[in-house]
């Protein structure tokens, strides 16, 4: 049992120490030669846990939004909020997260763009990775709506909305390099308070 628990730990210390390589130096930069280095390992130590830096990269990704998704669960299941604090806070939550991790993003656009110069599709993978995001953004207002704190509202098109103004958080991150999303915090606010019952 200790050495499978030992094997996840230095699991999840390579996905950490390999996503701050590739903040620093871009996907296409990063070698899995590096990424042993950084881990203190050798590069056929690491063959053990990953077949390639691909799958290392795809790996911290998904550490990072399963740690998010535990956040934003844990504001879901708190019953001192009502349904629009709880939407706040997971919009909230959410827009940390990226400005947190901003420099990623510019990692992430580059390997997408690569992987559609390669013919495959970026949209699916990142369908795949927000799949549950969006779930967890349904089921509040579901709830919401259920409660009486949300009017009734057409379900896929306020995620949509909600998504979007998600996506342009990454994008002025990323893109535009803004630092300061201050003002779409007000907005998701503003978004927020739109779909309550009066």
């Amino acid at each position: 049992m200790a050495i499978v628990v030992e094997h996840e730990k230095r699991k999840r210390e390579i996905l950490e120490k390999s996503l701050d390589i590739f903040v620093e130096e871009g996907y296409e930069d990063v070698t899995f030669q590096k990424i042993a280095e950084r881990c203190g390992i050798t590069r056929t130590t690491l063959y053990i846990y990953f077949k390639n830096k691909q799958e290392i990269f795809l790996w911290s990704i998904k550490q990072l939004t399963s740690s998010l998704e535990e956040s934003l669960t844990a504001i879901i299941n708190d019953t001192s909020l009502s349904s629009s604090d709880k939407l706040k806070g997971i919009l909230k939550a959410i827009c940390e997260k990226c400005v947190e991790n901003r420099l990623l993003f510019s990692v992430l656009l580059n390997y997408l763009l690569n992987l559609q110069k390669r013919g495959k599709d970026p949209g699916e993978r990142v369908r795949r990775r927000i799949l549950r995001l969006r779930h967890l953004l349904s089921t509040i207002i579901i709830e919401g709506i259920n409660a009486g704190d949300f009017r009734p509202v057409d379900l896929k098109a306020t995620n949509e909305m909600f998504y979007g103004m998600i996506e342009s958080v990454i994008f002025r991150l990323a893109i535009l390099d803004q630092k300061d999303v201050d003002e779409l915090f007000a907005s998701f606010s503003l978004a927020v308070d739109g779909i309550m019952a009066r």
